[in-house]
């Protein structure tokens, strides 16, 4: 796994330009036996064909960011330091991509009361349409995806979806100095303090309420003209509980200023506490909580959980790491979470 881990540093990756590395990680799954399929630069293998059992998607992505601008380190070489693995990818979510691949070797060895998919898939740092939103529709019906990221094998139960809006409000210009005109932003500033104000009656308890942020305001063309036009972006973090389609439709029921949606597609997530795994992982002493990032989880139509070594403060991060222990760890949680499991 380490020197996998390490292979896959060297090799620039960015999303959407991932050919590089589902390349070679093609190569070495089908140099040790595995039946890869391949669309774009996503790549996967199952268990068994599609039958009765239910299935488990085992998913980690092999994009990473680009290179922050404070590393000390070259972010394409491997460095190990007393168990310390440096290197661009290495947390987010190398990790868990190596880990996942080995449990699927060790789960499949003996037969197992699910059918199991290990996937690795592009563009999840951008929530790129050629990610696993490509591979979804070939995999047949999906019972459960455990998607990795760097969690600290804490089971992530909840997870906030992202929604972009932009809005317009619509006024008539005229001279500053006379009664004339309609001001844009004072239109605007009623749908701004509704943004501000409007609660959603559900409360998730791990993601809190859905939180509407006003973050960009844009009007007036100079001091003396009355703005005729006020446009304003707004940042929608969904709780899990609402999916994003909800959320608008409340939208257009209070706010008056013209808006669109960049995308719907970012929904949160949320599984339930009764659910198998996450009962089998309280069993075992792992914690919950509600996470702020998206990740694969939001394109996923199917109940999931996120779960994987490492620490999520490191992705994105200068010298980026994890540790050999972490990824060592992750294998022996994720095999006992999920050997036998009873869906």
């Amino acid at each position: 796994m380490i020197d996998l881990l390490k292979k896959l540093i060297a090799i620039p990756r960015p999303s959407r330009g991932e050919d590089a590395g589902a390349d070679f990680l093609e190569g070495y799954m089908r140099g040790i036996g595995l039946d890869v399929k391949r669309k774009g630069n996503n790549l996967w293998v199952e268990s068994e064909p599609e039958s009765s059992k239910p299935t488990i998607l085992l998913n980690a992505h092999l994009d990473t960011v680009k290179p922050a601008s404070g590393y000390t380190r070259d972010p394409y070489t491997a460095s190990e330091e007393d168990g310390v693995i440096y290197g661009l990818g290495s947390n987010d979510c190398g990790g868990a991509l190596v880990s996942l691949l080995q449990v699927y070797r060790q789960l499949t060895l003996k037969p197992q009361p699910y059918r199991l998919i290990y996937s690795v898939t592009a563009e999840e740092e951008v929530g790129g349409v050629n990610g696993i939103e490509a591979i979804i529709p070939l995999l047949g019906k999906v019972d459960l995806g455990v998607i990795g990221e760097p969690t600290g094998m804490q089971m992530a139960v909840a997870e906030k979806g992202l929604m972009v809006l932009d809005c317009t409000a619509y006024g008539k210009s005229g001279h500053a100095a006379r009664e004339e005109g309609v001001n844009a932003i004072y239109k605007a500033m009623e749908d701004l303090e509704w943004f501000r104000t409007y609660k959603f009656d559900k409360v998730s308890e791990f993601c809190g309420p859905v939180k509407m942020t006003v973050t960009m305001i844009n009007a007036g063309t100079q001091h003396n003209v009355v703005p005729d036009m006020c446009k304003f972006v707004v940042d929608v973090r969904s709780n899990g509980i609402y999916d994003n389609l909800q959320i608008l439709k409340v939208l257009k029921q209070n706010v008056k200023s013209e808006f669109a949606p960049r995308s719907t597609r970012l929904n949160g997530a949320h599984i339930s506490l009764d659910h198998p795994i996450v009962r089998k992982g309280l069993s075992m002493g792992l914690g919950t909580y509600g996470s702020p990032t998206t990740s694969n989880q939001s394109v996923c139509p199917f109940t999931t959980i996120k779960i994987g070594p490492g620490d999520s403060s490191r992705s994105h991060t200068a010298d980026e790491f994890i540790l050999r222990s972490e990824i060592e760890q992750g294998v022996d949680i994720y095999t006992a979470l999920l050997d036998g499991l009873q869906l």
